[in-house]
């Protein structure tokens, strides 16, 4: 009974990982402008200039993401290193 409650628990762990990753991924394909940038950049003639402002944003937020996830991954090794003890 307690091997298999604590399958459960590792099975729950385990989704709500995966579920945070594909969270994430989903934000990376959305398109961010600040409001200078989009009043700089509207026009027909800056479309490619626009899309690379857009590029530009998502690639410098994915860093603190990643910096997060990589943080609480090591935490939480080590969370559980302790309680192995």
């Amino acid at each position: 009974m307690l091997i298999n409650n604590k399958n459960k628990k590792s099975n729950s762990k385990f989704q709500s990982l995966i579920f945070g990753i594909c969270f994430f991924f989903i934000g990376i394909s959305i398109n961010a402008q600040c409001a200078m940038c989009r009043a700089a950049l509207s026009g027909d003639s800056n479309v490619k200039k626009a899309e690379a402002v857009n590029d530009g944003i998502v690639y410098l937020m994915v860093i603190p993401y990643l910096l997060v996830v990589i943080i609480g991954y090591f935490i939480y090794r080590m969370y559980k290193k302790k309680k192995a003890v």
